[in-house]
């Protein structure tokens, strides 16, 4: 199950919009013929949520690093 697409940034979205072309056909929804597009599209939001991921792990391992020397800084005068 993906996140609500519609208040995202959207990344993914010629996916979406393959995903909701193939959905309007509730026939083929139903049968299973929009599987491909959805697995494109999780794919898709996967690699944009891994990437996101990776980032927020940089930027808190670098205000982790500053914390940890203004902390350094502080008890030196100690």
């Amino acid at each position: 199950m993906h996140p609500p697409l519609s208040d995202k940034r959207i990344v993914c979205r010629e996916f979406i919009q393959a995903l909701d072309a193939c959905h309007a056909n509730n026939w083929a929804r139903l049968t299973g013929r929009c599987n491909q597009e959805k697995d494109k599209l999780n794919q898709c939001l996967r690699k944009e949520r891994v990437e996101r991921s990776a980032r927020n792990r940089a930027d808190a391992k670098e205000q982790r690093t500053k914390a940890e020397r203004a902390w350094k800084e502080l008890h030196e005068n100690d």
